[in-house]
């Protein structure tokens, strides 16, 4: 999906209908990065999150601003109903996926780990987390938790009482935190380990990656049924390490920004053939994810910007 097109500049005198239409394309390109990213959030799809994005677009410019308060809070709501929309027919979709469902990776800017929160909230094991919650549950947690939106914001954006949000933002914080890697690993931890990893697979140290997974450690791969992966959870070191022994020789593994976190790209002739992203608790890799679902890595060719 392309960029949300903007309306055609005139050359004849503006009406008041075109300087209308002109606040309005200057207020949705101001939050452009906050709306996609919200979006992207409650997803975990960049494609759908720009579908998302157009329909918030076409019901925007046709909002009358005198009597919009808050143009990022009106936005913001707009963009959470379309989504909390799309959300409920992506999850229907799921279902039929072939194999683990991964969220399309982000090729992000460096600047966006130094917002640790969003860095976090981005991530491939939170946003996995997220993928646990109902619906309005996830709206809920991302609004409140990643956009320190008020309760009352909130409320209008979900069509719930504050009340109601208050509990459903407590039931969510506590899933989630049950769930989350158990702290907030750094960008140079994060770093340190892909790179003994790509260390290890280039030189076929296997017993040096042994050393570093967790026994229990989760490898999930996604091909979407498009091309070769594994069609269920690989759990155990031992299993694991056979798989990351077997990557091609042939394969250059490069380092990265994805989704707020150091990760490898794998290319082939050039090619990016896989995204690789790490959870990392208590210093041991616990969880690798593998993208190689050819529709989800079209954003790893250039950077998404996103921003809160």
């Amino acid at each position: 999906m392309n960029e949300c097109s903007e309306p055609t500049a005139v050359t004849s005198d503006p009406l008041p209908g075109d300087r209308r239409l002109d606040s309005a394309t200057e207020a949705f390109v101001a939050h452009r990065n906050l709306l996609f990213t919200v979006a992207y959030e409650m997803l975990g799809s960049a494609a759908d999150a720009e579908d998302v994005l157009q329909e918030t677009w076409l019901r925007w410019a046709g909002v009358d601003l005198g009597t919009v308060r808050e143009q990022r809070a009106y936005l913001v709501r707009i963009t959470t109903r379309q989504a909390l929309t799309r959300l409920r027919t992506l999850r229907r979709r799921k279902e039929s996926y072939v194999g683990p469902w991964l969220p399309e990776p982000l090729l992000t800017a460096p600047d966006v780990a130094e917002d640790v929160e969003l860095a976090d909230s981005l991530s491939m094991a939170m946003l996995l987390v997220l993928e646990t919650l109902a619906p309005t549950e996830r709206a809920v947690f991302v609004l409140r938790e990643v956009f320190t939106l008020s309760y009352d914001e909130i409320a209008e954006a979900v069509e719930k009482t504050p009340a109601a949000v208050r509990q459903i933002a407590h039931r969510a914080r506590a899933h989630v935190g049950a769930r989350r890697p158990r702290a907030v690993v750094s960008q140079t931890e994060t770093r340190q380990a892909l790179e003994a990893f790509r260390r290890a697979i280039a030189t076929g140290d296997l017993q040096r990656l042994l050393d570093m997974i967790a026994p229990d450690i989760v490898l999930l791969t996604d091909g979407g049924g498009v091309v070769q992966a594994a069609t269920a959870p690989i759990v155990g070191a031992d299993r694991v390490v056979g798989v990351l022994g077997r990557i091609d020789t042939e394969m250059v593994l490069h380092p990265a920004q994805v989704n707020g976190y150091p990760a490898l790209l794998l290319r082939m002739d050039g090619e990016i053939d896989t995204v690789l992203a790490v959870r990392i608790d208590g210093g041991l890799v616990t969880g690798l994810y593998a993208v190689r679902n050819p529709e989800k890595l079209s954003r790893v060719n250039r950077e998404t910007a996103v921003g809160r």
